[in-house]
Order: C-alpha cells, then sequence, then structure tokens
C-alpha cells in the first residue's frame, strides 16, 4: 500500500477553518475561493480514508479522526514554518530583550523561546519576567525591545503597542469545591422586622499595589455591596495560585496560564460582580524593530491568538 503524503497547503486550509469557526473565512483570509477550500477538504479526506466531519445544524463538526488528524497538522505546519524561518533567517544575529508578565512563563515562553532558539541560533536572547508598570517603564528607559503584558485601560497605550486580544476577568478559587471556606457566602436570615440577608466579608486574594487590575475588583465589588476582605496579597503570582488552591478566598484573572489546581467560579452562584475585560498588549520599543526582535514579535503573536482560539477555555466565557 502507498503511504500517504498530506498536502501542507491542504492542511494549512483545514487547520485555518478550523481555528476561524469558518472555510470561507479561511478562504478570505488564505487568498482563495470557497469552492477551491471545499475541493481541498475533499482531497483531504480521500487521503486520510476516513470521515473528518459532520454535519451538526447548518455548520461541520470535527469528527474524532478529524480532531486526531488536526492536531497533527498543527504539528506539520509549524515545524514547516519553522524550517521556512530557518531558511530566511539563517544569518539572523543580534539579541532581542524581551519583557513578559508571570501569566505568560509556562504557557507560552518554553515553546515559543525554543522555536526561536531552533531557527535563529546566532540570537541571543534576554528575557525578564515583571508586572506591567515595570515592564513599561522598562521599555522607556530603553531597556526592552518587546514587552508582553496586560493593559487595564489605566493609561494611555505607547504609540509603537498592539492590542492583541480582550480577554475576560473572572472569578477564580480551589480546584476542588470543598477546600472553601463557605461561611463568607452562607447567608443567615436576621429575625425581627426589615429582616434581610447578609453575609461574611469576601475573602479576596490579590496582588500588592500598585496593582491596576486590584483597583478594578475592589471597585466592581463596592458597586455592588458586597463585603469583601484582603485575606492574601504577594508580588508573586505563583504564590497568588497557591493561596487561592488552598482555599484561602478568591482571586481573579483572565483564562490565560491558569494552573491545573486551581478553577473558575460561577459568579452568579455567589452572587459576585460581572468583571470587564483587559487588553493583552505587545509593547514594541520603536517602530521599525530590528530584524531579530520583529521576528520574535511575530512568533509571540502567532502563539497568543492560537492559545486564544484553540483553548476551550476561553470560548467558554
Amino acid at each position: 500500500m502507498a503511504q500517504v503524503m498530506f498536502d501542507l497547503d491542504v492542511l494549512r486550509s483545514f487547520s485555518t477553518g478550523v481555528a476561524l469557526g469558518s472555510y470561507a473565512r479561511a478562504a478570505e483570509k488564505l487568498g482563495r475561493s470557497t469552492s477551491a477550500v471545499s475541493a481541498q477538504l475533499k482531497k483531504l479526506e480521500a487521503q486520510a480514508g476516513t470521515v473528518l466531519f459532520r454535519k451538526v445544524g447548518r455548520g461541520l463538526e470535527l469528527t474524532d479522526a478529524g480532531e486526531t488528524l488536526l492536531a497533527y497538522a498543527h504539528r506539520m505546519l509549524e515545524l514547516n514554518d519553522e524550517a521556512s524561518a530557518a531558511m530566511r533567517g539563517v544569518d539572523l544575529q543580534g539579541a532581542v530583550r524581551l519583557g513578559l508578565q508571570e501569566d505568560f512563563g509556562e504557557t507560552l515562553l518554553p515553546a515559543v523561546l525554543g522555536r526561536f532558539a531552533r531557527a535563529h541560533p546566532k540570537v541571543r536572547i534576554e528575557a525578564c519576567v515583571a508586572r506591567s508598570a515595570d515592564l513599561r517603564e522598562r521599555l522607556e528607559l530603553g531597556q526592552l525591545d518587546l514587552a508582553l503584558a496586560w493593559d487595564a485601560g489605566d493609561q494611555p497605550l505607547s504609540p509603537y503597542a498592539e492590542r492583541v486580544a480582550r480577554l475576560p476577568l473572572l472569578w477564580i478559587g480551589p480546584r476542588s469545591p470543598d477546600r472553601i471556606d463557605a461561611a463568607w457566602w452562607t447567608e443567615r436570615e436576621r429575625r425581627g422586622p426589615g429582616a434581610r440577608k447578609s453575609r461574611e466579608p469576601l475573602p479576596l486574594i490579590m496582588l500588592d499595589a500598585p496593582c491596576p487590575l486590584r483597583e478594578i475588583v475592589i471597585a466592581a465589588l463596592d458597586r455592588a455591596g458586597v463585603p469583601w476582605r484582603r485575606a492574601f496579597a504577594s508580588a508573586s503570582l505563583s504564590a497568588l495560585w497557591a493561596a487561592a488552591s488552598a482555599g484561602l478566598g478568591l482571586t481573579v484573572r483572565t483564562p490565560f496560564g491558569l494552573p491545573a489546581h486551581v478553577r473558575t467560579i460561577d459568579r452568579a452562584v455567589l452572587s459576585l460582580p460581572a468583571l470587564p475585560q483587559i487588553s493583552l498588549v505587545l509593547y514594541r520599543a520603536q517602530a521599525r524593530a530590528e530584524a531579530p526582535a520583529s521576528r520574535l514579535a511575530s512568533l509571540l503573536l502567532e502563539a497568543v491568538r492560537q492559545h486564544v482560539q484553540t483553548d476551550a477555555s476561553f470560548a467558554a466565557h
């Protein structure tokens, strides 16, 4: 039996359509007609020798075989693009100074920096993890070339900043419900005329001030009339995750980079206020970056957008 050789161009159409949720949009993005993309998908099913899609309402849904092939398609396309970048930038030299917040350290840093280092071995990368205000200050002082950070809208964006995504702020607590001390949300009926429900202050886990996110959360609780108390504060995000996992209280963050030992909490169940979205921003030190910084910026943008498009926790909110 002849070995099947999957067409990378077809796999790219397949992967792009799934990521965008529409093969019409994929066709537009890839500069092809919808009929051409449709023909590619039929070719892909023929090559795979199995059904990759099932009809659901007016749309399509991947079968188990389709999900399996999609995972391989991502790997094959990533390797192809990495090889292409390596050939284009084989002589790329210099240094890139990258700053990012703690949320992205485990989620993005290993994959992006590993891919960059393999493609551009002559480029030296200097990375630092810090809070958003510190990263912006380092950019202004010329100590960083790029920074990936949250923007809560408390300051105007620099002229070379690019909004990458808008993400929801969510209430977060321990993975195991029995770790939560339920006393603070247990409502007690007060006896007598004018009786009303009351509850213990919400134990709040937040980063040390100054922190724009902290101010957003406190303002939302105060507007909603929800009493709160500071249960735990730290300059370290990993310390906040540990405190939330232990059930010391609730914290607030986006779905990006949530560790396995915490989970999002349904705010409606606990009568907690809705929270706004915040922006994820890629800051550049200058309008026209040097080639190494420009290439790393492209990889960061690609990795973030793919993570947001494919991670179910973002779609759920």
